[in-house]
Order: structure tokens, then sequence, then C-alpha cells
């Protein structure tokens, strides 16, 4: 397995976006989709890495907004056959190293209470719950949490 950092526009890359967006579109209406596009993910301010098996195929990805307060965490997914490997635990680390070495200490999520597995991650992760940030408002499917790393 390798985690590193890659442009979110590549094939492969763009599939797994899509993927997720089939996965979560059935959970929650469309107001409570908070997801960000592929330009948006390849912002100077994003960083954005790719979990590869062995053969070089993306199995995983998940991504960093960097702003000045905290780093907001979006576009976390791995693929349903390859759960359950840790491959999402480790491509959160490898971001929040890669995010802290840039200065950024703070880290925030929003999830939806329809991925016990998502919340369980983010849990054991470090991550304690709190009220909704930045441009987000109260919405009974979302779960907002905050993990400080020093």
């Amino acid at each position: 397995m390798q985690i590193s950092l890659e442009s979110p526009a590549q094939p492969d890359v763009i599939q797994l976006i899509d993927d997720l967006d089939a996965y979560q579109k059935p959970l929650y209406p469309p107001e409570s989709h908070h997801g960000i596009d592929i330009a948006a993910l390849s912002a100077p301010n994003v960083l954005f890495a790719v979990a590869r098996d062995h053969e070089g195929k993306a199995v995983g990805c998940g991504a960093i907004v960097v702003g000045p307060e905290f780093g907001e965490l979006k576009r976390m997914f791995v693929r349903p056959e390859n759960r359950g490997q840790g491959i999402a635990a480790r491509v959160l680390d490898f971001l929040e190293s890669e995010a802290a070495a840039k200065g950024c200490t703070t880290f925030m999520l929003e999830t939806g209470p329809r991925q016990p597995e998502a919340i369980a991650l983010y849990a054991r992760s470090g991550y304690l719950p709190r009220g909704p940030f930045g441009s987000y408002g109260p919405d009974p499917f979302s779960v907002f949490m905050q993990k400080a790393r020093a």
C-alpha cells in the first residue's frame, strides 16, 4: 500500500469520487451533501491523498482543506472491497501529518449519522463531537467532529 499526495484530476481518482457520491446520495437529502468537486480538490490549499494497492490501483482517497484556523477533512473514501484493512486510518494519519507539517494542528470534519463506520474511525483517531463550524448550519443529517493534534 502506498499513500501519496496526488492530483485528484486523474481518471481512476475521479472514479473514486464518483463512487463516493453514488454511495452517499441515497443516504442523505441533496441539501445535506457537502462534498467538493474535482476543481475545489485541486486548489492550492488542498492536500489530496490517494492510497494505491501493490498494482497501483487507486483504492482510497481523502483530502484536507487547509485554512487559516483549521483543516477540514473532505472526501474520505475507501472502495468497499478494500475496507477492513486499515486504509482509511492510514490515509487519515497521512493527511493529518502532511497538514501538520504546514502548521495546521486543528482538524474538523462533517460526516453523516448514516455512516457509523466513518464516525467510529474518526472517534478511534481522536476526533470528538462538536457543533457546526465554518459555513455549516445545524443539520440533523450532519455529524461534526474536531481533533487537535500536537
